[in-house]
């Protein structure tokens, strides 16, 4: 049975869920729940879903009841025909199918066949098989998915890649959509979870929820949302703007405390950062560097754009060094402790599909070394010898490097994803403090050497 009864005095929300941030709510919570015990009382499903895959649940009314489907991305133990979950979009794994036998009829062409053909007759496959997926939305319209692509990201992205990546309109989302609108069900809110081991190059915990895929999903679900009255994007947000204190000045720069919770430049959606209001003080100053959203601590601010470029000289010739102190997760149990001190190193490179995730990857990424040195059981110095975007979380969190992700990491970590966006509360925070930095002036040339306690109720350390 494809539709599930739910059973709860629950009240669904007033808005239906943005999928790329959002904390789950209680009636997705529910129905997870759920699956979860089915996939664990079934052998044939249990040991594929073990091996790592994304799994979600769509709550809906019908005819005032409340009701839940069920996905999984791609296949399920070889299979995407399970009665539990919803069927595919389009089903391309029917042997008799034109695309299975397009498929074999492509992997028996042998080594002297024409390459050139070879990749002509793999592209139009393709092409034919993303013609079979209509996808629908809440408004009743229906549009190709190769139209939703192009018609998304137009000249920007199209012209190198006029196709969706393999797999889009495979994910749970898109699925759970397509069947709720193909059987007149009202959509009310969404959840995604992941289950199994975690990939070697992502980083993903058994039962964590996360949004959808932004590289594949975010064109699609755009295009399905439409009729939906959907929470907000919690990027665009208002955060709260937290005054900044200054730890040193002179006339060429500033070294300032940043709060946790403040850009370090503006971003997209948000204004109030380090730079704008210190550029409000002194109109011709720069931020040297950047520290993530959630990190506090040290951070210098030039006030002449000579003193920018002297510093960045500095970073790009790595003069300047700086060391963290986090606050780990504890460990699983039985989970086997790293050394007291060492050095990570595990290349790392964007997660394209997902941004701003990243990713280690061993053939592709670019080189990034951490040292670390444990202070007690749970909080560990970092200091960083390169600066790859989230180096210290994922170094951190990934099991080829500490194996526990930083306490608030909403990432990378076992936090829900943008529960501190949708709900600021520093007691959440990312526990990640910029505690100290070594650098030269860049007027004077002297040596400079600051120091800022991590002042927090988790933690009072240097």
């Amino acid at each position: 049975m494809t539709l599930h009864p739910l059973y709860s005095d629950e009240k669904p929300p007033e808005r239906f869920t943005y999928p790329f941030g959002y904390e789950p709510h209680p009636l997705c919570r529910q129905a997870a729940t759920e699956v979860q015990t089915y996939i664990a009382s079934h052998k044939e499903l249990q040991d594929d879903a073990d091996r790592g895959k994304m799994f979600g649940v769509l709550v809906c009314e019908q005819q005032g009841q409340l009701v839940f489907l069920a996905a999984y991305s791609g296949l399920l133990a070889g299979r995407n025909d399970w009665d539990y979950f919803v069927p595919p979009v389009f089903d391309a794994q029917q042997p008799d199918g034109y695309f299975k036998q397009e498929e074999r009829a492509i992997s028996a062409m042998t080594a002297e066949t024409d390459r050139e053909s070879r990749k002509q007759r793999s592209q139009k496959l393709q092409r034919w098989l993303f013609d079979q997926y209509r996808m629908l939305n809440a408004e009743g319209q229906s549009s190709l998915l190769v139209d939703i692509w192009q018609g998304y990201y137009r000249d920007r992205v199209v012209r190198k890649f006029p196709l969706p990546p393999g797999g889009t309109g495979d994910c749970c989302a898109p699925k759970l959509l397509q069947y709720a609108y193909q059987h007149g069900l009202q959509p009310r809110c969404m959840a995604e979870f992941w289950w199994g081991q975690s990939p070697r190059q992502e980083i993903r915990h058994h039962l964590q929820y996360y949004p959808a895929c932004s590289g594949k999903c975010k064109p699609v679900l755009s295009w399905m949302l439409k009729g939906l009255n959907v929470d907000p994007d919690p990027d665009t947000l208002s955060h709260p703007r937290k005054p900044i204190a200054i730890v040193y000045e002179d006339d060429s720069l500033l070294v300032v405390d940043k709060p946790s919770g403040v850009l370090s430049v503006p971003g997209r959606n948000e204004t109030y950062s380090v730079e704008t209001v210190m550029r409000e003080r002194y109109p011709d100053s720069y931020v040297a560097h950047r520290l993530d959203m959630g990190t506090s601590g040290l951070l210098i601010v030039a006030k002449t754009l000579d003193a920018y470029r002297d510093l960045q000289d500095q970073f790009l010739h790595h003069e300047v060094r700086k060391r963290y102190v986090a606050l780990l997760e504890p460990p699983a149990a039985g989970q086997v402790l790293c050394p007291a001190k060492g050095t990570i190193r595990l290349p790392m490179r964007p997660d394209m599909t997902n941004r701003p995730l990243q990713m280690v990857d061993m053939e592709h990424g670019k080189t990034a070394v951490t040292d670390y040195e444990f202070i007690d059981s749970n909080t560990v110095s970092l200091t960083p010898h390169t600066g790859r975007t989230h180096q210290l979380r994922v170094h951190c969190a990934h099991p080829d490097g500490l194996g526990r992700p930083i306490q608030g990491d909403e990432l990378y970590g076992h936090t829900n994803p943008t529960t501190s966006r949708i709900h600021p509360d520093d007691t959440d925070r990312l526990m990640l403090h910029a505690a100290e930095i070594w650098f030269r002036h860049p007027v004077t040339n002297q040596p400079m050497h600051f120091v800022l306690p991590f002042r927090h109720d988790k933690l009072h350390l240097i």
